[in-house]
């Protein structure tokens, strides 16, 4: 910049300056040869001075390792070792509700996340997927917010038929007043899969408490992470 800084953008961005990241196309950053191994994801970067091969995520999920290299690039303008780069992230486990394993068992796993946009929520499905081929996903979404719920229903749906079986809670209004007509069922009915339902709290955990799914998601960025205790009791019969 005019600053002398840098600015790190995604590529696709509509900035007539920066220095453009991606992951598995062509940018000037780039995180290439996405794979899980052993149950983690890596990948190798490049930005076309430095190349960093094999790094191991110490968390999951296709969006983190976009974010991560932006983050390489920003750790290298400032002369950072790259193998303490690489150190970094595999240690790294990340921050609460941000693809956090509640439980994880060759049996159960669960996971947490604050998704609330179809893009993060499709991030985390197909993160998800990809990590558990062979698992049935159970997905518990909450919409937040009437609007985002109004606006993005056509989204949702398509990103939340990706599951095995679907449980929609009501929406967490935050700071919003109830617009007429919106509601989970906007989603519910533009859902393709046959194994969907939508119910309140205490039903999605008498639920789960039945049904045991092997691969649970919980998501939304409402009041849904006071259910994740709840929901481990359930699974793990306390």
């Amino acid at each position: 910049s005019d600053l002398g800084g840098t600015l790190i953008c995604h590529k696709g961005l509509p900035l007539d300056k920066g220095f453009t990241y991606a992951m598995n196309e062509q940018a000037q950053a780039m995180a290439t040869n996405v794979r899980i191994e052993d149950g983690s994801f890596f990948f190798d970067f490049t930005d076309g001075k430095v190349s960093i091969p094999n790094i191991r995520m110490g968390i999951a999920g296709l969006h983190n390792i976009e974010n991560a290299t932006a983050a390489i690039e920003a750790a290298l303008h400032v002369e950072v070792d790259p193998n303490a780069i690489r150190e970094a992230l595999g240690s790294f486990k990340g921050i609460k509700r941000r693809f956090e394993y509640i439980i994880k068992t060759p049996q159960t796993v669960f996971i947490d996340d604050y998704a609330h946009h179809p893009e993060e929520l499709r991030a985390a499905i197909s993160s998800v997927k990809r990590l558990y081929p062979d698992k049935k996903l159970t997905v518990i979404f909450q919409p937040h917010l009437f609007t985002r719920t109004r606006d993005f229903a056509d989204g949702f749906a398509e990103v939340l038929d990706m599951a095995d079986e679907t449980i929609l809670l009501d929406i967490y209004p935050a700071r919003e007043l109830p617009i007429e007509g919106v509601n989970s069922e906007m989603i519910l009915s533009r859902m393709k899969m046959l194994n969907k339902q939508k119910c309140g709290k205490q039903q999605c955990i008498d639920i789960v408490r039945i049904e045991k799914p092997e691969l649970l998601l919980t998501v939304g960025a409402g009041d849904i992470d006071a259910m994740v205790q709840p929901l481990k009791n359930a699974l793990e019969n306390v």
